[in-house]
């Protein structure tokens, strides 16, 4: 299937590393300029590098939880490749901890990189397709939201949970202006920071808790990111994609990981 978006400009919120870089690959793939940003430079030069071949692609280091830096970074991506066509929100943070054990910093820091972002997100790419009669917003959200795991998601969960909301919300904001907005929910994927925090017995305990009997990669969740900004996709606002190999389906909510493997022994 032609998604329609060569040629079209596409940005990627944290777009350095892991589902956001699939995401980036996706679009350039279906020949798309794609516009990046991350907290590291050298994160950055190395994605630009890897993928610069396979088409038009653009950096810059941005704290998408400053909204005058969000907007900066739109009006740059604006002034390079003339318009803004697709834009993803794909940014979250987490701490693990225990629900009474959160004070106002882990709160605050969540709710800024998390939530912010998306919300100041959003309404820089609007502005930009407003103008232009039409765009597609992705946000992506977590199963998590759905399917919170105590001491894993705590605040991460209510935080992808407002995201989903976020974008109904959005969508019939915009939707008189063009505007499509529409979130994926990812499950379980395999990318450098879940490796980094998820100890591979907890990973391998996981992937047996899906449908499919595995975890996802990010290429898994970049396709159906890439579908929604496409043409393919003309008819969906307001909607969530799960991707989570069926996972929500056989998940019981209720137990943390540790407790879980304590009853298995």
């Amino acid at each position: 299937m032609d998604l329609g978006l060569r040629g079209k400009t596409a940005v990627v919120l944290g777009g350095s590393k892991g589902i956001g870089y699939a995401i980036a690959k996706a679009f350039l793939e279906e020949g798309a300029r794609v516009a990046i940003c991350a907290r590291k430079e050298a994160e950055l030069v190395q994605v630009s590098e890897e993928l610069g071949a396979l088409g038009e692609i653009y950096w810059e280091v941005v704290d998408v939880s400053k909204e005058q830096q969000v907007y900066d970074f739109a009006d740059h991506v604006a002034a390079k490749f003339g318009t803004i066509d697709a834009w993803v929100n794909n940014v979250g943070i987490t701490v693990f901890k225990d629900g009474d054990e959160f004070k106002d910093a882990d709160i605050d820091l969540i709710t800024a990189v998390t939530f912010k972002s998306a919300v100041f997100g959003a309404q820089a790419a609007f502005r930009y397709m407003k103008r232009n009669g039409g765009g597609a917003i992705v946000n992506i959200s977590s199963l998590a939201a759905r399917c919170p795991t105590a001491g894993r998601s705590t605040l991460y969960g209510p935080m992808k949970a407002a995201i989903v909301n976020l974008t109904q919300t959005l969508a019939g904001e915009y939707a008189a202006y063009g505007v499509r907005v529409c979130c994926v929910m990812p499950g379980f994927t395999v990318t450098p920071a879940v490796r980094a925090t998820i100890s591979q017995e907890e990973l391998d305990y996981n992937a047996r808790g899906t449908l499919l009997n595995r975890l996802a990669e990010p290429k898994e969740i970049a396709a159906p990111v890439v579908f929604l900004c496409g043409q393919g996709a003309s008819y969906m606002t307001g909607t969530t994609i799960e991707a989570s190999g069926g996972r929500s389906v056989t998940l019981n909510p209720t137990y943390s990981w540790d407790e879980k493997a304590k009853k298995e022994q």
